[in-house]
């Protein structure tokens, strides 16, 4: 089964993103981190129930990574904007098994953190992005349990894609997570979040 782990904003920039993400939610992001493994790095926000939210850049004082970048960052250009959706799974590998278009099981650590998660050869997740990435965590003390949710609530998590059935009919069986929704369109996200200010709209 799949349920929703965190959304992301992706930026040319760390501050790009963040800056996206705030303005959009009116909530200052947390510290993050650096992925090594992946030249990238991060800031965080926490959202019930249990959820989280992601700015995600290419690290500038990383060494280039010997593989593509994972949410397909490599290519990534333009304004920032909400462009990942990742889902919890209990087994990656039953999951890879199941979903192999998800990519392979790269196992992943920074500090306490230890987690896998399923990221394609080239970096690029099907369906131009917006099928999700797919995360085992191999601790309790996971971001969306721990990260402060600051009056932040997510109402519902749109996918938009010219094949949204065709992204329904394999995920929408597997789906735990009853606020994302599938919608006939453009390619692209969109997050409705209640917060203390009133709901606002995350792109």
């Amino acid at each position: 089964m799949l349920t929703l782990d965190h959304i992301a904003v992706l930026g040319e920039t760390l501050e790009e993103a963040a800056a996206h993400l705030e303005a959009a939610l009116h909530s200052p992001m947390l510290p993050g981190g650096k992925h090594d493994r992946f030249g990238t790095h991060n800031r965080l926000l926490g959202m019930a129930p249990g959820l989280y939210l992601e700015a995600i850049a290419i690290d500038p004082s990383a060494e280039k990574p010997k593989d593509a970048r994972w949410f397909g960052l490599d290519e990534f250009s333009g304004a920032a904007r909400l462009d990942k959706w990742i889902c919890r799974v209990d087994d990656i590998d039953a999951a890879l098994a199941q979903l192999p278009m998800a990519g392979r099981r790269v196992d992943l650590s920074r500090g306490e953190l230890r987690w896998s998660m399923a990221v394609p050869e080239d970096g690029k997740l099907p369906f131009d992005g917006f099928f999700p990435a797919l995360i085992q965590w191999h601790s309790d003390l996971i971001p969306g349990r721990i990260l402060p949710a600051g009056g932040l609530e997510l109402e519902q998590l749109t996918i938009s894609h010219p094949q949204a059935d065709a992204l329904q009919s394999v995920l929408g069986p597997l789906l735990t997570t009853p606020q994302v929704t599938f919608a006939t369109g453009n390619a692209g996200m969109s997050a409705k979040v209640s917060t203390p200010l009133g709901s606002m709209t995350l792109t």
